[in-house]
């Protein structure tokens, strides 16, 4: 089997989504399959088609010239849904259309080894956004909670589900009050493994049962997490050398948003804020899911944690976080500190240890890996 380039790796003059080194016999059915979906989502008319004529060749749909002038000018996908008038936050039709557009917009090819691997992956996104947008929880650093009918703890193995609790069910337990009716304790990064974890689970249960079969294993011996779960997981996009633009989002991505100041960074748990990007020019926010962070919020939010800092009695620095909120909502009123915070902070990063005119936005997005059965390239660590 010839060798396939990952997702965002930079093909030669390439963009948009790739379904790479199909066979001439399989070309008109995987051609047909991505058509199909463009047709049912209207947006056929709006997407340039082009194959190879080896007899391994890469297919690749990118969206018109014309339509990116005028639909995401610049790559800046906030605004997309106001200019196709698409109403992702509440139709799940839409959500899939904007996810979509935007991958049919990338600067650099998506690329997949399989038409269905290709749906799997913004099937995936959809469900993040809409685990996201019903997630809430209680932000700690230093503590952690789940539901004790489905989780238990070990230090040597984290938390694990309890067995015949299935992990999908457990999941939405511990991040979905609307299901379990409490708030548990989490840390955002944590937050953000479990919501992915979700929709790794969930595509698997529809694509892959013995990926699910393994996922359950694995969590009811020991959880992965922090650097294991992103390089079990995940592919990251985009880096200091090669950042995608700063304006560019596709719904799904987990996003950091780096906290450009030096000394408020040392404080546990605020070196950086872990979102995703929901769409419509808005971003999860896991601790009040009913007010989403705009750019410009979130914006704001990063930058008052320099101002919301104290000592406690023993000399340690804290955040004061209702501090923070007052001046989050006391800046927010005022138009023209929001546009100078937002200027300030709207810059790419600096590299790690660096604090000089770097703003909080971040040159890389991760989602996750191919899932199907005869692709995928989730490896699960089992017990080690």
């Amino acid at each position: 089997m010839t060798a396939l380039t990952s997702p965002m790796t930079p093909l030669q003059n390439s963009q948009g989504i790739v379904i790479q080194n199909v066979n001439q016999r399989d070309a008109e059915s995987t051609q047909k399959t991505v058509q199909d979906v463009l047709e049912i989502l209207g947006l056929a008319e709006d997407v340039d088609f082009s194959g190879g004529t080896s007899t391994a060749k890469n297919l690749q749909w990118v969206l018109k010239k014309e339509r990116m002038a005028t639909w995401m000018p610049d790559l800046n996908t906030f605004d997309l849904c106001e200019r196709v008038g698409l109403q992702s936050r509440t139709l799940t039709a839409d959500l899939v259309r904007e996810i979509w557009i935007t991958m049919l917009a990338s600067p650099m090819a998506w690329a997949f080894p399989s038409a269905e691997e290709l749906i799997s992956a913004v099937r995936m996104r959809q469900f993040i956004v809409q685990a996201a947008r019903k997630t809430a929880l209680d932000f700690h650093t230093s503590e952690a909670e789940r539901p004790s009918d489905c989780w238990t703890y070990r230090e040597d193995t984290g938390f694990t589900v309890l067995p015949d609790s299935p992990l999908i069910q457990a999941l939405i337990k511990a991040t979905q009050p609307d299901v379990s009716g409490v708030v548990y304790a989490f840390s955002c990064y944590r937050a953000t493994e479990y919501i992915l974890l979700l929709a790794i689970a969930q595509e698997a249960q529809i694509s892959n049962p013995a990926l699910l079969a393994g996922l359950q294993k694995q969590w009811e011996t020991r959880a992965v997490m922090s650097g294991r779960f992103h390089e079990v997981f995940l592919r990251e996009t985009g880096s200091i050398e090669t950042p995608l633009p700063i304006s560019y989002y596709i719904p799904g991505d987990r996003v950091w948003f780096r906290n450009p100041d030096d000394a408020s960074s040392d404080v546990a748990g605020f070196e950086g804020s872990w979102v995703f990007y929901l769409g419509g020019g808005q971003f999860s926010n896991f601790w009040q899911r009913n007010k989403p962070f705009t750019l410009a919020s979130k914006c704001v939010d990063v930058y008052e944690w320099r101002n919301g800092t104290r000592r406690d009695a023993s000399g340690e620095l804290q955040m004061d976080e209702e501090l923070v909120a007052q001046l989050v909502d006391k800046t927010m009123t005022r138009p023209a500190e929001v546009e100078r915070i937002t200027q300030r902070m709207f810059r790419l990063r600096d590299p790690q240890g660096v604090y000089a005119q770097g703003g909080c936005m971040d040159t890389s997005r991760e989602s996750p890996r191919w899932v199907r059965p005869d692709t995928t390239d989730i490896v699960l660590p089992g017990m080690y």
